[in-house]
C-alpha cells in the first residue's frame, strides 16, 4: 500500500469557462492551478508529474497569453518550485526512484533533468504521436520543450531510464496506468492502490465536476473518449485527485490523500 500527497507546483491564472467545461460557462473565467502527486511505499517514492520548466514560463506565457488574453498566465512561486515541494517531505531529487508524466507536456514534465536516478514512465501511444504525428505540429516545442526532448531521447534514453507504456500497464506492484487519451494523446489515469482506497489521478479532469456530474472537459480531443475515462475513473477509483482544482487545497489539508 501507498501513501500519497498531492503538491501545487504552479499558478494557471484563469482560463475561459468553456476550456474546462464543454460548451458551457462562456461567460465565466475559471481560476486553474498545477499539482503533481508524490507517492511512497513499498521501499519506493514515485512523483507523478514534476512540474513546468521555469527557464520556459515567459516563452508558454507569451503563447498564452496571445490566445487567451492576459489572465491566463503561469507562475511558479519560490514554495512551489521542485526542490521546494520534495524538502517539505524530507525528500532529494535523488531519492526518487519513478517519475509518471500524464501528459507529455512542458507542465508536467518540465523539471524531469532534476532526477538522476529516476524510470522516467511515459504513454507509448504519447511518445509516438510526438515523434511522428499524423500530421505536423510545429508547435510540438510547446509540449515537450527542445532540451527537454534531447534529455529524453539521449541521456535517459541512454542509461535505459525511459520506459514506454502499453496502453494498459502495471508500473509497480499497486499501481496501475491505462491510456484514457481525451486532453492529449499522451494522457494517462494513474491508479494507486492505498489504505483509504484506490487513488486515481488524471489530466482528463480539470474541475471535479467534470467527472462527477459528467460534464465532459472543454479542451479535449474525444468526446468518446472522455465519456468512456469517466465513466473508467468512477468504477475503479475511491478517491480522485485532479492536476489542476484549485479544490484540491479544500479536498485535502496539507496535501495529504492517503496516508499519514
Amino acid at each position: 500500500m501507498y501513501q500519497v500527497w498531492v503538491e501545487q507546483v504552479a499558478d494557471l491564472g484563469q482560463v475561459p469557462g468553456p476550456e474546462v467545461f464543454w460548451m458551457s460557462h462562456f461567460d465565466q473565467w475559471l481560476p486553474l492551478h498545477i499539482y503533481m502527486l508524490i507517492v511512497r511505499g513499498e521501499g519506493k517514492t514515485i512523483l507523478v508529474n514534476c512540474g513546468p520548466p521555469l527557464g520556459y514560463l515567459d516563452r508558454m506565457n507569451e503563447v498564452w497569453r496571445q490566445e487567451l488574453g492576459e489572465r491566463a498566465h503561469m507562475t511558479v512561486s519560490q514554495d512551489q518550485r521542485i526542490e521546494a515541494v520534495l524538502a517539505r517531505h524530507n525528500l532529494t531529487p535523488d531519492a526518487v526512484d519513478m517519475v509518471v508524466v500524464t501528459p507529455l507536456q512542458a507542465y508536467a514534465l518540465g523539471n524531469i533533468t532534476h532526477f538522476p536516478r529516476a524510470v522516467i514512465v511515459i504513454s507509448r501511444t504519447g511518445w509516438e504521436d510526438l515523434l511522428a504525428p499524423p500530421v505536423y505540429d510545429p508547435r510540438r516545442h510547446m509540449a515537450v520543450p527542445d532540451d527537454l526532448l534531447r534529455y529524453l531521447l539521449f541521456e535517459a534514453w541512454g542509461e535505459q531510464r525511459v520506459r514506454l507504456l502499453a496502453d494498459e500497464a502495471t508500473v509497480l506492484p499497486g499501481i496501475r496506468t491505462a491510456w484514457v487519451g481525451t486532453h492529449h494523446r499522451s494522457s494517462l489515469a494513474v491508479f494507486i492502490d492505498t489504505a483509504a482506497g484506490v487513488v486515481g489521478f488524471s489530466d482528463t479532469i480539470f474541475y471535479y465536476a467534470n467527472v462527477e456530474r459528467n460534464h465532459p472537459l472543454g479542451i479535449q480531443e474525444s468526446m468518446a473518449e472522455c465519456r468512456v475515462a469517466y465513466e473508467r475513473l468512477r468504477r475503479e477509483a475511491n478517491i480522485l485527485v485532479s492536476p489542476y482544482d484549485p479544490a484540491n487545497q479544500i479536498r485535502f489539508p496539507h496535501g495529504r490523500v492517503a496516508g499519514e
